[in-house]
């Protein structure tokens, strides 16, 4: 893909993210990426860009691991296009059968990640993704459930990134790929 063309699907879809501010408390403005699910040349914009990312950086991309709840709307989506898997990652209790989980730190809670134990192989090479990253406590707690199934996670795709906030500097070393960022 040329760089005008990246330019112009870049720009797309940032004008399908809506702020809100004060969202969810006083202070905080919202990213809501729910506009580029809604308008598909938004969301295929998205997932080309992801792809030909994959594609040239990483082609050796086993499976696709998405976050719950908006890394499931991407993820299936690009596995599809790659002709891979998709495994998610829930909040705890949501997945039937034998799961690990991991134990994050939320603002002012804890919360538990967790896959089936059988979602991936030992050495397979992921990609995470997911819609936002803040202060990547759950991009973070669903690599370390990659690295507990002994997983080796390639990269973390992202719609949004917010520059502001440490969650680039706690997922390090692993890359960062993000779409936008503010």
């Amino acid at each position: 893909m040329d760089a005008s063309t990246k330019a112009q699907k870049l720009e797309l879809i940032e004008r399908n993210i809506r702020d809100f501010p004060d969202f969810p408390t006083k202070g905080i403005v919202f990213k809501d990426i729910c506009p580029i699910v809604k308008e598909p040349k938004a969301l295929t914009a998205v997932i080309d860009l992801f792809e030909e990312h994959v594609r040239q950086k990483y082609p050796q991309t086993e499976l696709i691991v998405g976050l719950e709840a908006r890394g499931f709307l991407f993820g299936p989506l690009l596995s599809q296009r790659l002709g891979i898997g998709f495994v998610p990652v829930r909040k705890k209790g949501k997945l039937p059968g034998p799961t690990v989980a991991v134990e994050y730190t939320l603002e002012y809670a804890m919360a538990e990640a967790e896959v089936q134990v059988d979602c991936v192989e030992r050495g397979q090479q992921v990609i995470l993704i997911d819609d936002l990253l803040a202060t990547g406590g759950t991009l973070n707690a669903a690599c370390e459930l990659m690295k507990k199934l002994q997983a080796e996670v390639l990269c973390c795709l992202l719609v949004v990134e917010l520059k502001d906030l440490p969650g680039a500097e706690k997922l390090k070393p692993i890359p960062i790929y993000s779409l936008v960022q503010y």
